[in-house]
């Protein structure tokens, strides 16, 4: 049987500053972000399960991505931690706003590593994570494959 690729896209909207960064994006500002979340392996073969013929069902694929990403950082504010930014977050936090904490310069390239290691933990051993595509623009995008992080 072949190896087949799955591919769903996710939307959500989420805030972010980039500490010491020399351009605009130092202060405040958000991203619609576009997510492509591409799984590999083999379709079922068993007539008798359910999801015969799938690799995975969507409706799974789309629960673990839901779960792990959009439902968390869905108009959420994204700040390093390890950088003065925590006290803007800090005082956001105490006055309602949903912010995430990182330990990490929050840039798409970054953002979509941490999303990479989430989605993993959460496949069926059978499936692996084959890529990601995180677009912030139109135009602009980063991009994680399993093949360069092996």
């Amino acid at each position: 049987m072949s190896n087949i690729r799955i591919t769903k896209q996710f939307n959500f909207e989420t805030g972010h500053a980039l500490y010491g960064y020399d351009g605009k994006c130092k202060n405040v500002h958000g991203h619609s972000y576009k997510l492509s979340v591409t799984v590999i392996g083999k379709p079922i073969t068993d007539r008798n399960n359910v999801k015969f013929g799938m690799v995975i069902d969507f409706s799974d694929l789309k629960k673990i991505v839901k779960e792990e990403i959009v439902d968390q950082f869905d108009h959420a504010t994204v700040f390093n931690e390890t950088t003065p930014h925590i006290e803007l977050a800090n005082e956001l936090k105490n006055r309602g706003h949903h912010v995430i904490l990182v330990d990490y310069q929050p840039t798409s390239e970054n953002m979509v590593v941490d999303f990479s290691q989430r989605i993993i933990r959460r496949l069926p051993k059978n499936i692996q994570l084959f890529s990601l595509k995180l677009q912030e623009t139109e135009s602009s995008f980063a991009e994680w494959f399993a093949s360069d992080n092996q």
